[in-house]
């Protein structure tokens, strides 16, 4: 949710080290008076959704293009896997320093300065199109949003208030979903194969190699980058201060944590979970391409988008059941799911893989709040330090599409994305072994005995 994904799931981080760190503290009664008193800024928490939404639309993008890139460089599955994780690695790079750099510079400094290099680093592509060249930019957007969303984490709580906090969560996260399934339909109306001359698409192409018209997105991308630059250049701030678990740490918290057996296996299930989504996402166009003959271009760019949507759709389902039954139990009969259409859909016709592969999106669509819920639940402080360090396992989304092209090279891509099963065996056997400090509350079903 990168990040779904990605994460679009970070406000987790927020809400689940928030209950242990008030419950720990008896700070309920506090907060309820702040809250009320409490004023809303609409404004901001507007410019978060809207960041949220050029975050997600420009990480999912690749997804969709990955095809496209393949065959315009001439790249063997290796190399086109190495394209997720020069993005992807960034997160892993730029994670705990972000939070550093957050407690040392404004927030409208470092989304000033991230939206520049977004900018910069969009048209050094469009400029240079070569497959070196777009590996940097991959990467400098991938540290970029890595800082980004270290930055509006907070201000969405500040602006929208402690009690709205809930609700604007659910809310990122649908917006950050919507933007993950129409990137897909820019990609289509740029590159397609029939586009009216006197369109806007027509003339971006004007501006980039003919034989490369899906490098034309980043002219976009560049657009969005600079217009997105002046909103927050324009807008006023409120000041706060940052929840104990919202802060960076210090070096002895984190090597604390590193010495927990639980920070490691929880670390190892966000780097299976985001290796388990970026895999899936980036290599569904590739594979109904070669095995089903599916162009790219529409049915490839149509099932990513039905499997971000079919995430998003999941997610929301998957607050309603955390309500009603344990988040370990819900795991455990999500990964089983998400496990067995993956199956069917790289066995299956081509018909079956069309509706499997958005149904694998729907299955892991609870895997990262409630992996990341557990985790936080799962020791009684350092928040903000598990935070930074789970967030760092984000380069499992980096990691795994590249073995899965690895693989690909050496066998069949089919093959591997057969390795997809070890991360999903794993992220299953958490159900299993996670003993949180503190249970998802649930609301009994049951009527009671009176």
């Amino acid at each position: 949710m990168v990040l779904l994904h990605t994460l679009m799931m970070h406000f987790e981080i927020n809400n689940s080290s928030k209950k242990v760190f008030l419950e720990n503290h008896k700070f309920k009664k506090n907060m309820k008076k702040n809250a009320s008193e409490h004023k809303i800024y609409y404004s901001i928490i507007a410019l978060v959704m809207l960041i949220f939404f050029v975050i997600s639309f420009i990480t999912n993008i690749l997804n969709s293009i990955i095809v496209d890139v393949k065959t315009s460089f001439d790249l063997s599955l290796t190399l086109t896997g190495l394209l997720p994780f020069s993005f992807f690695i960034a997160y892993g790079v730029m994670s705990i320093p972000a939070g550093f750099l957050s407690e040392k510079y404004s927030n409208k400094t470092l989304l000033s300065i991230s939206l520049f290099v977004m900018m910069i680093a969009s048209l050094l592509f469009v400029v240079f199109p070569g497959y070196a060249v777009f590996s940097v930019t991959l990467f400098s957007l991938g540290c970029c949003m890595a800082v980004l969303q270290v930055v509006i984490n907070p201000m969405l709580r500040v602006a929208g208030g402690e009690e709205h906090f809930a609700f604007n969560s659910v809310l990122a996260q649908v917006v950050f979903g919507l933007a993950s399934f129409t990137s897909p339909y820019l990609y289509q109306n740029i590159a397609g194969k029939n586009i009216d001359k006197n369109s806007i698409a027509h003339t971006l192409r004007g501006l980039v190699p003919e034989n490369l018209p899906w490098v034309s997105l980043y002219v976009v991308f560049s657009l969005i980058s600079f217009a997105l630059l002046l909103v927050v250049l324009l807008t006023k701030y409120p000041d706060f201060e940052k929840n104990e678990d919202e802060k960076a740490g210090d070096s002895n918290s984190y090597w604390s944590l590193l010495k927990n057996k639980w920070t490691l296996l929880f670390f190892i299930s966000i780097f299976c979970y985001t290796g388990i989504e970026q895999g899936i996402g980036n290599w569904i166009s590739q594979f109904l391409k070669q095995y089903h003959g599916f162009d790219e271009k529409i049915v490839g760019a149509d099932t990513v988008a039905y499997f971000w949507a079919m995430l998003t759709v999941g997610c929301l389902l998957g607050l309603v059941l955390l309500k009603i039954m344990d988040s370990r139990k819900l795991l455990i009969i999500a990964s089983i799911a998400a496990i067995t259409t993956l199956l069917f859909a790289l066995n299956g016709s081509a018909k079956v893989a069309l509706i499997c592969f958005p149904m694998v999106g729907f299955f892991i669509s609870v895997m990262w709040s409630i992996i990341f819920s557990l985790a936080l639940n799962s020791v009684s402080s350092h928040h903000g330090s598990l935070s930074g360090i789970l967030c760092t396992g984000i380069a499992g989304a980096a990691v795994i599409p590249f073995i899965i092209g690895w693989i690909g090279e050496l066998t069949t891509l089919k093959t591997g994305l057969y390795f997809l099963l070890i991360p999903m065996v794993f992220v299953l056997s958490i159900g299993f072994w996670a003993s949180p400090l503190v249970n998802n509350k649930t609301i009994s079903l049951k009527k009671s005995d009176s």
